[in-house]
């Protein structure tokens, strides 16, 4: 397996390494690896094991991320690998994030930016398992991007220290980030970290100007809670009303067999929502069901309608209203 210098460690007495790449911080003795499963300490030097590796390599519709705000109705070249730096046991995509014997295939930076180009791609989304651990390869890839005019997108958990946020925060446009829960102790206990540090990355990222939506999996037996949705509510209006929230409907799935979420309380919290935030959007429901279409906050006017992927671009301008010239604030 390659390995390649990791960033952002301290070398410490006896061999060992300290991982500063996210608030895991892990210690890691020579020959280890960190929670995330992709840093290793290899003679006293961090390495990462998944520099150029990918599990995947897609064409997605921009809204699969999911961004609905971030040009709309386009494809963008989708990239992932292995690993993860969160344990959550309902993992929708555990086969790669949580199995370190995931099958890969090396591809350089230079080889994706140019199929992005090839495809025409309006850039490469860093997604499937989470980009955060990938660090050193999304950080160089995305430059290359930028040099090429491609956007770059994360689609992330948000769980990050500080200063190589703010490194990835020079390079990429866009982000999905995951807000799992509102409680610190299901955090601590379901996810395996902690939510005081995503909540800075979330209003880190959007004061640093990254276009930013938000996702929660709304999960059966874990925070289906209405209290707790309205918790997450009033942070995202204490941060901006305007971020558009997901939430996604929960299937069984990897280690944790409760049924799906209640579609019902899906609907009653995009209610609740609705009340407080300017776009809230509805995932893995019926296309019958409400909470897929944008609709203008000041007027009311559908903006852009949408059934699964496909995308219909039909009162927007310039990322306003065409009908009332409310600034909605999508990027096109």
């Amino acid at each position: 397996m390659n390995a390649h210098e990791a960033a952002y460690y301290e070398k410490l007495d006896g061999g060992n390494v300290r991982c500063r790449l996210c608030p895991h911080n892990c210690l890691i003795k020579d020959g280890k690896h960190g929670i995330c499963g992709a840093r290793k300490n290899s003679g006293g030097i961090l390495v990462t094991e998944i520099y150029g590796r990918l599990t995947s390599l897609a064409m997605d519709p921009i809204e699969k991320k999911p961004l609905y705000h971030f040009h709309p109705g386009s494809s963008i070249l989708s990239i992932g690998t292995r690993g993860c730096n969160m344990k959550c046991p309902y993992c929708q995509n555990w086969h790669i994030s949580q199995d370190q014997a995931a099958r890969t295939s090396l591809y350089s930076s230079s080889d994706v930016v140019s199929a992005a180009v090839r495809e025409g791609s309006i850039g490469i989304a860093y997604t499937y398992s989470e980009p955060i651990i990938w660090f050193e390869y999304v950080y160089d890839t995305a430059v290359m991007a930028r040099e090429k005019k491609l956007a770059n997108v994360m689609v992330t958990n948000g769980f990050i220290n500080r200063e190589p946020l703010e490194q990835l925060l020079g390079v990429i446009d866009a982000m999905n980030i995951d807000l799992k829960t509102f409680r610190e102790e299901t955090m601590k206990k379901v996810q395996k970290a902690r939510l005081p540090d995503v909540l800075a990355t979330i209003r880190l990222a959007r004061e640093r100007g990254c276009h930013i939506e938000l996702t929660t999996l709304v999960v059966t037996g874990i925070n289906d809670d209405m209290d707790e949705m309205k918790d997450i509510i009033d942070f995202i209006v204490s941060v901006d009303k305007n971020i558009p929230w997901h939430i996604s409907r929960y299937y069984p799935n990897y280690q944790y067999d409760r049924h799906a979420t209640d579609v019902s309380f899906m609907m009653k919290v995009h209610e609740e929502a609705e009340k407080k935030l300017s776009f809230v959007y509805c995932g893995n429901v019926s296309s019958n069901e409400r909470g897929h279409d944008t609709h203008c906050p000041s007027c009311g006017t559908t903006v852009i309608g949408r059934t699964g992927y496909f995308t219909r671009i039909e009162h927007l301008k310039n990322g306003a209203c065409a009908k009332c010239g409310h600034d909605l604030g999508i990027i096109q």
